[in-house]
């Protein structure tokens, strides 16, 4: 069921995380927004682990977000107590009884996975399919249950359950065997439909299960980074203190007061009430204490000093929710596609004047680049073979050419970066005409990169159809800047050696040029999965007049004249 609904959300749960800010109330709200959906605190946790041991996200920015999920995971108690709905409660409430809709609920999910068309309404009736066998497991464990009332041994346990702090250690051993205070939470509740299960049984066990959800966190920041650690440190430190203030006061207020409703069975739907109110009352206690919860963390996992300093690229833990490891994958790409433009922009400069050191600097960032390709390569790989969405399939389609196009445009940078080396050891360069071909043509492919790169980044589509009619311009001036070479190559203006370096600097920046196309018409095919890029790339443009408008802007701005033998002696 959880699984659909993070299908349902698509794109919107990245956006959410993306959201948080080091404002705490904020990350709180988002917090419990995000749990309500995965319905896991400590899956949250674990994928904070995962957030920070990557670098994505601080320390600071994570501590709202547990307390949030906290308070997010009761919504599964909520959807259980419904199980409790009595036969004489009134006709509205018995319409929400499992067994009034649960059937027709099951049927309709089923309906929906085998004939809907669309992956998104398969996501819905998976939704429904696991709700329905949710409630119907829930009926089963406590139908199963009902002989354990006639049983001694039963009855004996859970009067020795009155004792708090034996109800709290078997609440917190129950949660860390099944690992979700969720389950263990409906496991109590299908007692509580069996029957003598009295309130002052109940609440030491939940405020137990509540602490042993951290045990999830714990295992996950087995070989993580000291920041990491603290995220799961963060979660039981609050959860700590949350049981560390309500026991005794408990103990205390029940010695003092005698509540007499204690005495009393409880019902699923009280079990529901009480772990609500529990996680509001500690939110609202600690939230102020947000940075001395930190700051507490943080002094009782010191930072290591043989710990290496070197971020994880992308943590494995991210794959639990594939769209937020899209998300991130594509940060890192644009991450990638920034590193590249910078060596772009450094290894033109460099034809003018050559620099040891920023030549130095352009190698070490090819390294880099190759890195993404690699690490970004092997992680999308693992994440297409999760259950996807239509939409995240084509998105991780999207990234991995992407990434495939970034990576041959830095090889293309290191390149024109050797062809620099080159003309800088010889004692002169290209001719005035060709430099000047150069420079407009190296503009040219400057605005197409930053054209793409925006495109890419903001998934525009209106500035992704403007790349192509730009690619054709800078075609065409390669293609001209060759033929006037050529021209002066035979006028004896130009020596073979510089020929070569002129000709394989156009080639690059043709490529460049080609693979910027190619980023551009998949940010299309996001829009249209339908188009197909060969068709697309070789339309009839002559009768595209948006097309032709573009073309012939680009070409009043980046014009290479054509000119004849003749032309360049007497321009000689």
């Amino acid at each position: 069921m959880s699984q659909g609904l993070e299908k349902v959300a698509g794109g919107k749960l990245e956006k959410l995380l993306k959201k948080m800010t080091s404002n705490p109330l904020k990350s709180f709200v988002l917090g419990v927004g995000i749990t309500a959906v995965i319905q896991s605190s400590s899956a949250v946790t674990v994928m904070l682990i995962g957030l920070v041991n990557s670098g994505i996200m601080n320390l600071s920015q994570t501590v709202s977000v547990v307390i949030g999920a906290n308070l997010g995971t009761t919504i599964t108690a909520w959807l259980l107590s419904l199980t409790g709905i009595q036969e004489n409660a009134a006709f509205i409430l018995r319409l929400l009884k499992p067994e009034s809709f649960t059937p027709i609920l099951a049927f309709i999910g089923v309906c929906m996975i085998m004939s809907a068309k669309s992956n998104r309404s398969k996501s819905v009736g998976s939704v429904m399919m696991g709700f329905a066998i949710l409630m119907f497991g829930m009926g089963l464990m406590a139908s199963s249950m009902a002989p354990l009332s006639e049983v001694e041994g039963f009855r004996n346990a859970m009067i020795a359950f009155k004792n708090p702090i034996l109800g709290f250690l078997v609440g917190m051993i129950i949660t860390v065997i099944v690992q979700s205070s969720s389950v263990s939470i409906g496991i109590l509740q299908a007692l509580t439909l069996v029957g003598g299960v009295s309130w002052e049984v109940a609440i030491p066990i939940i405020l137990g299960q509540n602490l042993g959800t951290c045990f999830s966190a714990i295992i996950a920041s087995i070989g993580v980074n000291t920041n990491a650690k603290r995220v799961a440190g963060i979660h039981v430190v609050y959860n700590i203190l949350s049981v560390g203030i309500c026991l005794p006061l408990f103990i205390i207020l029940n010695l003092i007061f005698k509540f007499s409703f204690l005495s009393n069975n409880i019902n699923p739907a009280g079990i529901a009430l009480f772990h609500t109110c529990y996680n509001i009352l500690t939110a609202v206690m600690l939230f102020p204490c947000v940075k001395l919860i930190e700051k507490i963390t943080i002094k009782l996992i010191p930072e290591s000093k043989k710990e290496s300093e070197n971020k994880v690229f992308l943590d494995e833990r991210l794959l639990m929710a594939p769209s937020f490891a899209i998300a991130e994958c594509f940060r890192k790409t644009v991450e990638m596609a920034e590193t590249v433009q910078y060596n772009f922009i450094t290894a033109t400069k460099m034809l003018k004047s050559y620099h040891e050191k920023k030549a130095l600097e352009i190698t070490e960032n090819e390294t880099q680049i190759d890195t993404y390709e690699d690490k970004l390569g092997s992680f999308l790989l693992k994440l297409s073979g999760r259950e996807l969405t239509e939409e995240d399939n084509n998105k991780i389609s999207q990234i991995l050419l992407a990434v495939g196009d970034y990576e041959r445009i830095g090889d293309h940078a290191a390149h024109i970066l050797k062809m620099a080396e080159k003309l800088n050891d010889m004692e002169k360069g290209f001719s005035d005409e060709a430099v000047e071909e150069i420079k407009t043509i190296v503009n040219a492919v400057l605005e197409i990169y930053d054209m793409t790169l925006e495109c890419y980044k903001t998934d525009n589509l209106e500035l992704a159809q403007k790349v192509e009619p730009l690619e054709a311009v800078i075609k065409k001036g390669v293609r001209r800047a060759k033929n006037n070479h050529i021209q002066r190559l035979k006028a004896g203006q130009c020596s073979a050696e510089k020929s070569f370096i002129f000709s394989d600097m156009l080639n690059d920046l043709r490529r460049i040029a080609a693979h910027c196309g190619n980023i551009a018409t998949s940010v299309i095919q996001l829009y249209d999965s339908t188009l197909n890029k060969h068709e697309y790339n070789h339309r009839n443009k002559d009768e595209d007049t948006e097309f032709k408008n573009m073309y012939k802007d680009y070409k009043s701005r980046y014009r290479v004249t054509k000119k004849t033998e003749e032309e360049i002696i007497n321009n000689k």
